[in-house]
C-alpha cells in the first residue's frame, strides 16, 4: 500500500501560491504566472466545493474519512431530501451522514457528472497549463499513481476541499484521510488496521509523515523540486527503499 501525502506531493498550489515551486528554479520559472495559476486552481476549489459538496455548512466539522459516520446513517432515501431545510446543526450526527454519504457517491462519480462544458474546458486548460508549468509534474504524479495497486492519501488539509482536489487534479476516486486534528500518526494506525498483513511505503515531503513513517518502521521517500521530483519518481527508487525496510 503507498501511503501518499497530497499538497506539494502529488500536486502543487501553496508552492505556486506563495513562489516557492518557481523560486527553486533560479529564475528560470516565471514566479507571477505561478501565483496566477495558484490563484485560479483557489477558485475552481472554493466553487465546487461549495456548490456540490456542502462546504458552507459543514467545513467546521472536518472528519478524518467520508466513512467515519456511517453508522449514524440509517439509510433513508435522499433523492427528495431537502438539505436546506433539514435544520442541520453539529450535534445531529445522522444530518451530517447523510451529507457524507452524497458526498462519497458524487466523489465516486467524478467531476464529468457534476460540471458543464464550459467549466470542464476551463478546468482541463488550467491543468494543462499547470502541468506545462511544473515540467509534468501532475501527469506524473497520476502516472506513477496508476501503476499501483494501492494509493490511499493521507493530508493534513480538511477532508471536503482535499477530496475536491483530488478530483480537480484527476486523481480520481482516491481512499483520502484527513490528519487535520487527529495528525499522521493516528491516520497511518488506520490505514494498518484496514490493510492488514500488507508492505507500506509512504511517499511525501513533510516531516510530520516522515515521523510518523519512521514510528510505523515504514519506509519513507521525501518528493521536493530537487533532487527526488515528479517525473523525477521511479519504480527502481521506490524498490530501493522497499528493499532497505523489508
Amino acid at each position: 500500500v503507498y501511503i501518499w501525502d497530497m499538497d506539494e506531493t502529488l500536486i502543487l498550489l501553496k508552492s505556486l501560491l506563495n513562489g516557492t515551486y518557481a523560486a527553486s528554479f533560479n529564475g528560470s520559472k516565471d514566479v507571477q504566472k505561478g501565483i496566477e495559476i495558484g490563484k485560479r486552481w483557489e477558485n475552481h476549489i472554493l466553487q465546487v466545493c461549495d456548490e456540490f459538496f456542502f462546504y458552507e455548512q459543514i467545513e467546521n466539522y472536518n472528519q478524518p474519512f467520508l466513512d467515519v459516520l456511517r453508522e449514524y446513517d440509517d439509510g433513508k432515501d435522499l433523492s427528495d431530501y431537502d438539505f436546506s431545510k433539514d435544520g442541520f446543526d453539529d450535534p445531529n450526527k445522522r444530518k451530517l451522514a447523510y451529507r457524507h454519504r452524497v458526498i462519497a457517491q458524487k466523489y465516486a462519480q467524478g467531476l464529468h457528472s457534476m460540471l458543464n462544458q464550459e467549466m470542464i474546458k476551463l478546468w482541463d486548460n488550467l491543468y494543462e497549463s499547470t502541468d506545462a508549468y511544473t515540467d509534468k509534474w501532475l501527469s506524473s504524479a497520476r502516472n506513477f499513481l496508476e501503476m499501483q495497486n494501492l494509493n490511499v492519501l493521507v493530508t493534513s488539509g480538511s477532508l471536503i476541499p482535499s477530496l475536491v482536489k483530488c478530483l480537480l487534479f484527476r486523481l480520481d476516486d482516491l481512499i483520502v484521510y484527513s490528519s487535520w486534528e487527529v495528525g499522521k500518526l493516528q491516520c497511518f494506525s488506520w490505514i494498518k488496521e484496514r490493510f492488514p498483513g500488507v508492505q507500506f511505503c509512504v511517499i511525501g515531503d513533510g516531516m510530520e509523515e516522515c515521523e510518523a513513517a519512521q514510528m510505523m518502521k515504514w519506509p519513507f521517500i521525501r518528493i521536493d523540486p530537487r533532487p527526488h521530483r515528479f517525473p523525477g519518481l521511479t519504480m527502481k527508487m521506490v524498490s530501493h527503499y522497499l528493499d532497505v525496510i523489508y
